[in-house]
């Protein structure tokens, strides 16, 4: 019954490969960036407006970096490599 557990344990192919690892961390440098163009815009002075809140960055191109993060990070999660035609298959 052991020796089957082994035969088992060293036929599995590992859940997540190099690229899965790659593609993480890209979608995680996108939230990082993400969020770090999002900061910012405060006035130390509560009651004067300021309308830098408004701008380009934090209105569009930071949520859209953020989403693409989110979707790398998907994409990484379940993309799974076509094995090749000499690889039996488990």
């Amino acid at each position: 019954m052991k020796s089957e557990n082994k035969e088992i344990k060293e036929n599995k192919t590992p859940l997540f490969r190099t690229i899965n690892y790659i593609l993480m961390a890209v979608g995680l440098v996108l939230l990082l960036l993400g969020y770090i163009l999002l900061r910012g815009g405060m006035v130390e002075d509560p009651n004067t407006f300021n309308g830098e809140i408004f701008n380009t960055r934090r209105l569009t191109i930071s949520p859209i970096l953020m989403f693409l993060g989110i979707v790398v990070e998907g994409v990484a999660i379940m993309w799974h490599p076509r094995r090749k035609e000499s690889e039996p298959e488990a």
